[in-house]
């Protein structure tokens, strides 16, 4: 039983970046009908503007999130403007290919700059630990887990409760209306792709601190994404939530119980997008199109 809870909540810290990253995808999916697969390496920037600002400052990274954050909203803007902007009223298959040509470019990028070792970034407190019970809780993953809600609490607030928030809800839903009664759409999609390269760019805080640093590290996190957001349904932010709290707590599991556990862990994301694909298409939040 102890060993359960314990991967139960090393599962539920872990759901906290996965949902971070799949929120950021959410929003350019929903918003701006666009499947971003350059979203994972938004995410490995990030994670490399937290790495060498910790080298640089010393400053414990977690209160570098806001300055990655604003950095990485600059390279959103500049990428939409001068690449995902002019494409968007083409075909799907060209925003898909310019996406996927995007991340592939940047991982390279990062390749020649960095080469593919792992960088960690280690803190006075790395190895401090609580205990709860018979629980160890490490006060690093705690930290970073709560960075993450906080991130997530904040987009929600301001999607709901602020004049741009209803803007971006107005647009996802009719871009011509939209514009008829005088919302700018291009700059909604702008400020929006903006936004989800900040949140890509706080997870990538997250990821540096919680896992390695590496030019492929977004690849990995980019399926995850995929998986929760087919799991918990296009446009749902609960199925977001539920759907990486499924995925982190099955690859916990996976990992703890099975034999050569950690392997087989990446594989969950298939099989859960197999199985979500077959049995429930719309995603368990989701509603079926029935055009």
């Amino acid at each position: 039983m102890e060993m359960f809870i314990q991967a139960t909540v090393n599962g539920i810290i872990t759901a906290g970046l996965y949902a971070l990253v799949a929120y950021g995808l959410l929003i350019v999916l929903g918003i701006m009908n666009v499947v971003n697969f350059a979203h994972g390496e938004f995410v490995m920037i990030g994670a490399y503007f937290s790495y060498w600002a910790f080298i640089a400052t010393g400053v414990d990274p977690l209160l570098l999130a806001l300055p990655v954050a604003l950095a990485m909203f600059l390279c959103g803007m500049a990428i939409y403007k001068f690449t995902v902007g002019p494409v968007l009223r083409e075909p799907s298959i060209n925003q898909l290919v310019l996406t996927f040509g995007i991340s592939l470019t940047l991982q390279n990028v990062a390749l020649l700059l960095w080469n593919a070792d792992l960088r960690s970034i280690s803190v006075p407190y790395a190895d401090v630990s609580f205990s709860i019970g018979s629980i160890n809780l490490g006060v690093f993953r705690v930290a970073a887990f709560l960075l993450a809600c906080l991130s997530i609490g904040i987009l929600q607030f301001t999607t709901h409760y602020t004049r741009f928030g209803k803007a971006m809800q107005a647009v996802s839903q009719n871009k011509t209306a939209s514009s008829l009664v005088g919302i700018n759409v291009n700059s909604v999609h702008l400020l929006t792709f903006g936004a989800a390269a900040a949140t890509a760019g706080v997870a990538g805080v997250v990821v540096s601190v919680l896992m390695y640093t590496f030019p492929t590290v977004g690849a990995h996190l980019i399926l995850k994404a995929f998986a929760i957001v087919i799991l918990g349904g296009l446009g749902s932010i609960l199925g977001t939530i539920i759907a990486s709290l499924v995925l982190a707590l099955s690859e916990s599991y996976v990992g703890t119980y099975v034999p050569s556990g950690s392997g087989w862990a990446e594989g969950v994301s298939f099989l859960l997008i197999i199985a979500v694909l077959i049995m429930r298409p719309q995603g368990l939040f989701g509603v079926r199109d029935h055009d």
